[in-house]
């Protein structure tokens, strides 16, 4: 039987997910690596720490593999990121990551003198801290000499498949959030290059994520031990692919992520110009479209509290103790790193609120949860004001493996929640990718057709409705005090 590698490229780890053609995981594997802090919003990382993990996994779960069975691999990747080659194809400097905070004046930029108006008429997007655009104004700012010596740009996935098969290419989905992009009739800007002091030869080749964009070059079927070259299947974003996993292909069905940061995305058969502006509209991996709204800490506020708080790694025994405390009084803002959605503020930070002598850990820790799971509503509501009717909810990422948090996710939507038997939603949706790319499969439709893929259903909790709406209530005021009290330049 064909096998197929999806592999997502995280913020902190790799994750590899080995199916066969009916969609059954034959091996999984997972390889880790750093994110350099530099202060409290610099976030960078060595994409050939990517490139080292990538033969690190596929070696490992190729192990008593027949290679050969290997079809396809395809990617997910995390968004944003700015990875830089010189004109010897060496990388400048770290890629700077999609939750680095460094762009606030470039986003204040391209916002108010390039202005939202022409941003939305010209990409589809105003700009959010994080994309890339604000990125390369940074570095030609105040990295002039790295700038200077910029020959190709890309982002991270396209980075591995670059290395793999020496093409310089990326597709519409991920290269939606480089506010470089006219989603809506996806080609890059003239303009936003002119903005950024690039040229379009600087730029890669754009395609859909199902392409087939070349096979593995001979240096690495070398490195891989691979006899004979494996096609490349292009993949796409982290949520778009994810997406593609979760069967979240379909207008109405629309898919919550629980990863490092936490997403809510819709899928769409047209562009859609998000009214409030709060929300991404881009490009689907599956040559549609989609709103996507992104809050920056979702389960990296759970790993936060747990581990640099309570100096444990004991989710087990956390989870009793939140179990015990399900209802309380404390309240809790996840802005660890600022926002991006709805409130596209660097400076936020986050906070604790109505504690007492009487709080214990069980408390605060539900709070988390809570926090991050009510700034998931906000942006659900605003993308609710598009008009946009939801009928099938799903939900992926690591924070998934959470029963408690999966159940609350119901409670405060008051919506059945689905989720798969796995959580490696992007890696899964990746090998899916390449099996439609590969003839595997007509369309994804088709894969979810003929391979029943195991759900659990959360259903709301009626006892609880009128408690978490109050408690929601009281959340969304906390934003005017965050903002006034420890979101002002997140200074003293």
């Amino acid at each position: 039987m064909n096998l197929y590698l999806g592999v997502d490229l995280g913020t902190s780890s790799m994750k590899m997910l080995l199916l066969n053609s009916k969609g059954e995981v034959i091996k999984k594997e997972q390889e880790y690596y750093s994110v350099h802090n530099f202060n409290v919003i610099f976030n960078e990382q060595n994409p050939n720490d990517w490139l080292n993990a990538f033969i690190k996994g596929f070696k490992k779960i190729t192990l008593d593999i027949n290679k050969e069975e290997i079809k396809g691999i395809s990617f997910s990747g995390q968004m944003h990121g700015l990875v830089i080659l010189d004109e010897n194809d060496e990388v400048i400097r770290p890629c700077i990551l999609w939750n680095d905070g460094r762009t606030e004046e470039e986003t204040k930029y391209l916002n108010n003198e390039i202005g939202e108006e022409f941003l939305m008429d010209e990409v589809g997007n105003i700009c959010f801290n994080g994309f890339t655009l604000p990125k390369i104004l940074w570095l030609k700012k105040h990295e002039p000499e790295s700038f200077n010596k910029i020959r190709k740009i890309m982002l991270p996935k396209d980075y591995l498949v670059y290395r793999l098969t020496s093409n310089f290419v990326t597709d519409y989905s991920d290269a939606s959030g480089t506010l470089l992009l006219d989603v809506k009739n996806k080609k890059w800007s003239k303009k936003m290059t002119e903005i950024a002091g690039i040229n379009d030869t600087m730029l890669p080749k754009l395609h859909e994520s199902y392409d087939v964009v070349g096979e593995t070059n001979q240096t690495f079927n070398e490195i891989l031990g691979i006899k004979k070259p494996i096609k490349i299947v292009m993949g796409g974003g982290d949520n778009a692919i994810s997406a593609i996993g979760t069967n979240t292909i379909n207008v109405g069905y629309a898919t919550i992520s629980l990863g490092t940061s936490g997403t809510i995305f819709v899928a769409s058969n047209n562009f859609i110009n998000d009214k409030s502006r709060t929300i991404h509209s881009f490009a689907h991996a599956n040559g549609k479209y989609h709103l996507l709204s992104c809050i920056l800490s979702a389960a990296s506020a759970r790993s936060w509290f747990l581990e640099k708080i309570l100096n444990t790694k004991d989710y087990l025994n956390n989870e009793k103790d939140m179990k015990d405390n399900i209802v309380n009084n404390v309240l809790y803002l996840p802005y660890l790193n600022g926002e991006r959605c709805p409130y596209n503020n660097a400076n936020l930070a986050s906070g604790f609120f109505n504690l007492r002598s009487s709080t214990n850990r069980g408390e605060m820790s539900i709070a988390v949860l809570e926090g991050v799971t009510f700034a998931l509503k906000d942006c659900f509501n605003r993308i609710l004001e598009d008009g946009i009717e939801i009928k099938h909810l799903s939900l992926t990422g690591g924070g998934s493996k959470s029963n408690l948090w999966c159940q609350m996710i119901a409670d405060i939507f008051e919506k059945d929640i689905y989720k798969q038997e796995f959580e490696e939603g992007p890696a899964f949706g990746a090998a899916i990718l390449a099996m439609v790319a590969l003839n595997e499969y007509e369309s994804c439709d088709e894969f979810f057709k003929k391979n029943k893929i195991a759900e659990k259903v959360y259903k709301p909790n009626e006892s609880l409705k009128k408690y978490y709406e109050n408690k929601y209530k009281k959340y969304t005021k906390l934003y005017k005090v965050a903002l006034e009290i420890i979101g002002i330049n997140n200074e003293i």
